[in-house]
């Protein structure tokens, strides 16, 4: 059973950066896709960047050239670098392990989520 474990989230004025880290124990991360997602207080879950297991990447419209996924295979762990930052972007942020379906409502392994708070 896998289990992934978020960090690096916190606060940060508008512009600023940070990086979310996804560490998997029981599986290796380059065997599946892997997702970033967001929910923000009183909206749906949303798909924010995935890296597939050959490492084609795909963004969200809303944090295309200001995000990125990346995955260090040695340490079994996938990253979110977000720069740019606005408080539209405040949110939890999930990382999951995709199954043949990606997306909010598709099959797949969460982590618990790490809050991303931006401040204008």
């Amino acid at each position: 059973q896998v289990q992934l474990v978020e960090s690096g989230g916190g606060l940060v004025q508008a512009g600023g950066s940070l990086r979310l880290s996804c560490t998997a124990s029981g599986s290796a991360v380059s065997l599946n896709a892997m997702g970033w997602y967001r929910q923000a207080p009183g909206k749906q879950r949303e798909l924010v960047a995935i890296i597939t297991s050959g490492g084609t990447t795909n963004y969200a419209d809303s944090v295309k050239g200001r995000f990125t996924i990346s995955r260090d295979n040695a340490k079994n762990t996938v990253y979110l670098q977000m720069n740019s930052l606005k408080p539209d972007d405040t949110a939890v942020y999930y990382c999951k392990r995709e199954g043949f379906r990606w997306g909010p409502s598709a099959f797949g392994s969460w982590g618990q989520g790490t809050q991303v708070t931006v401040s204008s």
